[in-house]
């Protein structure tokens, strides 16, 4: 007898029967159709990993150049990625590359979506490429080596764009961030911007009761457990232990919350689900030499940071010899990459701002406030804001003055001042900060950092001990057979294996799963089971997080406690009473060669043209706002289609910039003073400039208080005194005014060539 002919009670409890039946009926065909997915899942993932190169690209690619064909092979290869029709690449902006984790998962994520950052990069004009790898690293494969290898990368990117405006932009996700921060220490002259998505680079770097897993290394002893790993795996460490660490710190999302979400929603959620796990199950493998330098020198030693890591030519990684701008993505919802430990390398290296800037140094961060860490790369939301927003303005980043900076975002809507001007739905700023707000976040104590130093000791120590005693012993039992078995039986692994087709059991299923999608029947969204289901899973997920912090509460008393003992610490050589310094000092040589440029600079302030003169006012302007904003952009950019003249590279344009910046940093009133000197004599190129550099002023806000003060001023400099209230009344984008512009706009001051969507680099001197 069918379900529809069941005859069902009259009276009081008819309608509860009813409800009763109705969710029962649905709970089961959510069942069957649950099981299936997983059945998909399964096979899902064999065919993922039969193929040679995994990956979860949505775009097609073609192969640039084989790490594996190089002197010094590696499993890492660059391809070009090929826009989709409906797409406009603009072949002289500046390419992007984007550079995917390898922290136990495949290659693909940074383009996993159409709303990602390959996919808002070339939405911006912009060529693409991607810096992916394969499942099985090379033989004799190390950090260094992989290093060398995406230089060449990045080479061959910048031969193939001869005529490009800048130099490459790229993106480093989560664990490819330090890699490319390392690598742009090493190389910076291949680098334009680098945007560093979700990538710790101060490993110690947090506050009590958040983020434990900083804590992990010395709860295990160190990375003596990373070797032993390595020599089971036969010399190659399984990246699904990577993928386990990950899932540990979220157990409520791991053992309930992702597979309840497809349950509960098994008619819509399937597709989505199933994208993530085919990038979420493809785990890859690392040689213990790669994942012995990251835990030692990275996660363990933090020495990333402190500047303590030599590659094999005697050269040290040291961050402050990165030239190209810094663009930091963190989220204080991040379990894994928390703000501090994306932001504190800033503290490490530079006493104050004035010190980034003598390194020559720009660094914008962004901080969202709750999205998870892969959310920061992944996230169509992100993707479509700070992705959309740096891709539009790159060159801005390019040429922003030296310093540090916090990218800020309001939603444009109609009572938005020149709203026409901001290409997205976001207007992007990007505001001075200093230090303090970086402290401001919340650090380590003076107490933390021995905790921390102790730690690393104790890990030094353990190694050598197991190297000495028990690796030999481990070495020899292992064969290459019983490692690759011991990966097969992985928990990781056997839970996609054990519901695919190749189970028996799982046939029964999938014809059960095509009978149900012929007659389901879903449950009413106000049935009282179903109301009462998502009750209980509240429940299971409050308990699991009530555990999980319970758990990481524990973990933080047993290390704050244990590597907190002065016993301890002065047992493996930490002095118990030191006051560890963070910050590095200036090498004697940096200092000689700052001293020499600034004399230089000082004896340049005489020397230039209107070029310099309007481009050291728009600075010195500007600068009172202590912002730039994408409108200003705009602005320059709609004068620079105007016009045809001369143009200057950005290189040219970025060189000037700040030139003219450190001038009127060291010697303001000098500076200023000179203007007149440069200065045409002609009155009407003077007025010409001048009405320009309102008219990019005004763009993003009136002009008003120290910034009019101050352009009252650069009038009188220009010999336009009685002229300046009558050029503020000018209109921003007044057909009449356009006329005005000419001069300035063939003067070169609105540098780079013209093309339909680049944003002109005159718009960083509204600082």
């Amino acid at each position: 007898m069918a379900i529809k002919d069941l005859k069902l009670p009259d009276g009081p409890m008819s309608g509860l029967v009813a409800s009763a039946v109705e969710y029962m009926v649905d709970a089961g065909q959510r069942s069957v159709l649950f099981l299936d997915i997983m059945r998909q899942r399964g096979d899902q993932y064999r065919e993922h990993v039969a193929q040679t190169a995994p990956h979860v690209l949505q775009y097609a690619a073609e192969l640039i150049t084989d790490g594996r064909k190089l002197d010094e092979p590696v499993n890492y290869a660059l391809v070009r990625i090929i826009p989709p029709k409906d797409v406009e690449i603009d072949m002289s902006r500046r390419p992007f590359v984007v550079v995917d984790p390898r922290a136990g998962h495949g290659p693909g994520i940074g383009g996993f979506k159409a709303d990602s950052e390959i996919g808002v990069a070339m939405k911006a004009g912009h060529p693409c490429y991607f810096i992916g790898f394969l499942p099985e690293p090379m033989p004799g494969q190390t950090i260094e080596r992989i290093a060398r290898a995406e230089a060449i990368f990045i080479e061959t990117v910048i031969s193939r764009h001869p005529d490009a405006d800048g130099k490459p932009c790229v993106i480093g996700n989560c664990q490819a961030g330090w890699a490319v921060m390392i690598l742009a220490s090493l190389r910076p002259e291949l680098f334009g911007p680098l945007i560093i998505a979700g990538a710790p680079l101060a490993y110690w770097a947090g506050v009590h009761g958040k983020y434990p897993m900083r804590y992990s290394g010395g709860l295990l002893g160190g990375s003596w457990l990373t070797a032993l790993t390595s020599d089971l795996g036969a010399g190659k460490f399984d990246g699904a232990w990577l993928v386990q660490n990950f899932e540990n710190q979220n157990p409520s999302n791991t053992l309930w919350t992702k597979q309840y979400n497809v349950y509960s929603k098994v008619d819509t959620e399937a597709e989505r689900y199933l994208d993530f796990e085919r990038w979420w199950g493809g785990h890859v493998n690392l040689n213990a030499e790669e994942i012995q330098f990251i835990v030692d020198e990275l996660f363990i030693g933090n020495n990333l940071a402190a500047g303590k890591i030599e590659m094999s030519d005697g050269q040290k990684v040291d961050l402050r010899n990165v030239r190209s701008p810094i663009v930091v993505f963190c989220s204080k919802g991040d379990n894994v990459t928390p703000p501090q430990q994306a932001l504190d390398w800033i503290l490490d290296c530079y006493a104050d701002v004035d010190e980034i800037r003598a390194y020559g140094q720009t660094i914008v961060y962004t901080v969202r406030e709750s999205i998870g860490h892969l959310g920061i790369f992944v996230s169509g939301g992100v993707a479509k804001k700070e992705h959309a927003e740096f891709s539009s303005n790159i060159d801005l980043i390019d040429v922003l003055p030296p310093g540090l900076y916090e990218a800020t975002f309001e939603a444009r809507g109609n009572e938005t001042l020149n709203a026409d001007l901001a290409a997205g739905q976001w207007v992007m700023r990007c505001e001075a900060r200093t230090l303090d707000d970086i402290r401001a976040m919340g650090g380590n104590s003076p107490e933390d950092e021995r905790r921390f130093a102790a730690a690393k000791r104790v890990s030094e120590l353990n190694l050598a001990a197991y190297q000495k005693f028990l690796r030999p012993w481990v070495k020899g039992m292992v064969s290459p057979q019983l490692a690759e078995w011991a990966r097969n039986m992985h928990p990781l692994r056997l839970q996609y294996e054990a519901f695919s087709s190749q189970n028996p059991w799982m046939s029964t299923v999938k014809s059960a799963a095509d009978r149900v999608e012929t007659d389901r029947k879903p449950v009413s969204k106000d049935n009282p089971f179903l109301v009462f289901q998502e009750q209980m899973s509240k429940q299971i997920v409050h308990a699991l997080d009530s555990w999980r912090d319970a758990q990481e509460a524990l973990s933080e008393a047993v290390f704050l406690n244990l590597y907190g003992s002065p016993l301890l610490q002065a047992a493996v050589g930490v002095d118990p009473n030191s006051v560890p310094s963070r910050h590095r000092e200036m090498s004697p040589e940096h200092r000689a060669m700052l001293a020499a440029r600034i004399a230089e600079l000082k004896s340049h302030i005489g020397e230039g043209g209107l070029r310099e003169a309007a481009l050291r006012a728009l600075l010195y302007v500007g600068s009172a706002r202590g912002m730039v904003d994408e409108r200003s952009i705009e602005a320059l950019r709609q004068v620079r289609r105007d016009h045809a003249g001369a143009r200057m590279t950005l290189s040219e344009f970025k060189k000037l910039v700040r030139e003219q910046f450190f001038m009127l940093l060291l010697d303001r009133e000098g500076a200023l003073a000179a203007i007149p000197k440069l200065l045409p004599d002609d009155t009407s190129q003077r007025r010409a400039a001048f009405a320009a550099m309102r008219e990019v002023l005004s763009a993003s806000e009136d002009i008003t208080g120290e910034r009019a003060n101050r352009l009252k001023r650069v009038a009188a400099l220009f010999g336009l005194d009685g002229e300046a209230e009558l050029t503020s009344n000018v209109a921003p984008f007044d057909p009449k005014a356009r006329a005005s512009l000419r001069g300035l706009a063939g003067s070169g001051v609105t540098s780079c060539r013209p093309t339909q969507r680049k944003p002109s680099p005159v718009a960083s001197t509204i600082a």
